[in-house]
């Protein structure tokens, strides 16, 4: 059953509120230690921990956090597809897949923001799925425990990820993506409704171009044309939706409130 405008309204304050939730939920992960009288091992011990007979166990970790890792044997002990994480922390691979010697160290350094976020949904999944050991002495912790300049850097990046993340998940909402097919006979055909984008919503929208700041080209989004602007759903001064924002620009040719447009060559 479609919403109600004032339904709309509120579920859309609903999804920002659940992405602000997500992302602090995520830094809380990040900044979550292990007890003070946790664990410390050294490189050299922890490789002792690789699943082989005669070994005490089977470990890994995580940007510096160190997991028993023993129930999921066939995956991280010996001859399993991930037995070249055990015994180390190759914080990197997780991010690129690269299982080589070259890709299986802790250097985060020069990452992008979408391998961070890679970095942060396994972290959140070792936490929850395996026992915490305690904490690896090197890059990201040093001899007392203590996080180091190196752990502070990537743990600043990843949540600047997160915002970044959350920032992009609420411009879908607002601006859902067009639509769109191409054929050599008609040109290209934009259109919008209710599911375009992969965004469900009780309106359908206009096509527009989308101008990001900073970037040169245009994505075709689909943009309210009734009620009041995105963020102000208290507004008096306007019912034209988000038809107004300064990024937008019509497509030529196109009727300005047709929710299908057509692009001939």
């Amino acid at each position: 059953r479609p919403l109600s405008r004032g339904a709309g309204c509120r579920g859309a304050m609903w999804r920002r509120a659940a992405a602000a939730l997500l992302c602090l939920g995520a830094a809380a992960l990040l900044r979550r230690g292990f007890e003070p009288r946790a664990r410390l091992l050294s490189p050299a011990e922890l490789r002792r921990y690789r699943g082989a007979p005669g070994q005490p166990g089977l470990y890994l970790a995580l940007l510096g956090r160190v997991f028993d890792v023993q129930r999921g044997r066939r995956h991280y002990g010996p001859g399993g597809a991930y037995s070249g994480l055990a015994g180390r922390d190759a914080t990197r691979a997780f991010a690129t897949g690269d299982f080589t010697p070259a890709g299986l160290v802790d250097d985060v350094s020069a990452l992008s923001p979408r391998e961070l976020l890679s970095i942060q949904g396994w972290l959140s999944f070792y936490s929850d799925n395996y026992e915490p050991v305690g904490k690896l002495v090197g890059r990201f912790y040093d001899e007392n425990g203590s996080p180091t300049e190196a752990l502070r850097e990537a743990e600043a990046a990843i949540e600047e990820a997160l915002k970044f993340q959350a920032e992009n998940e609420e411009r879908k909402q607002q601006f859902p993506p067009c639509n769109s097919e191409w054929s050599s006979a008609k040109g290209t055909r934009f259109w919008c409704s209710t599911q375009s984008g992969g965004v469900s919503r009780d309106w359908a929208g206009v096509p527009r171009k989308l101008y990001q700041p900073g970037s040169k080209g245009s994505q075709c989004v689909c943009v309210r044309s009734t009620g009041p602007p995105w963020g102000h759903p208290h507004s008096q001064h306007s019912s034209r939706g988000d038809l107004d924002n300064p990024h937008l620009e019509e497509y030529e040719g196109c009727h300005p409130l047709a929710q299908q447009c057509v692009l001939l060559g």
